[in-house]
């Protein structure tokens, strides 16, 4: 009976000391699972920010577009943004008091 049962543990034992190195270096070799989840992390990053420049991308295409084509766009900003003002045209700046 003892011979029977080396026998019938033989197989699984063998099986054990091929299968267990062979899993160990798919999960952790040179290619191996953690580095398919790092670059997996790192692609959905990636993925991210270009969506996020594509969206940014399309609003300054408006922008020039809007440049381009609007003239009351084109005054706004300049009066907004540069402070400039027409001919003939007087600004009146008033302190709040607090």
């Amino acid at each position: 009976m003892g011979g029977k049962l080396k026998k019938i543990l033989k197989v699984p034992l063998l099986l054990m000391c091929f299968a267990v190195p062979i899993a160990g270096w798919i999960w952790y070799g040179e290619g191996g699972m953690v580095r398919l989840c790092r670059t997996e992390v790192e692609r959905q990053a990636c993925l991210d920010r270009i969506r996020k420049l594509v969206a940014e991308n399309q609003v300054l295409i408006e922008e020039v577009h809007r440049f381009r084509t609007d003239m009351n766009y084109v005054e706004s900003v300049a009066k907004n943004e540069l402070n400039l003002i027409r001919e003939n045209e007087v600004i009146y700046r008033f302190k709040t008091g607090n």
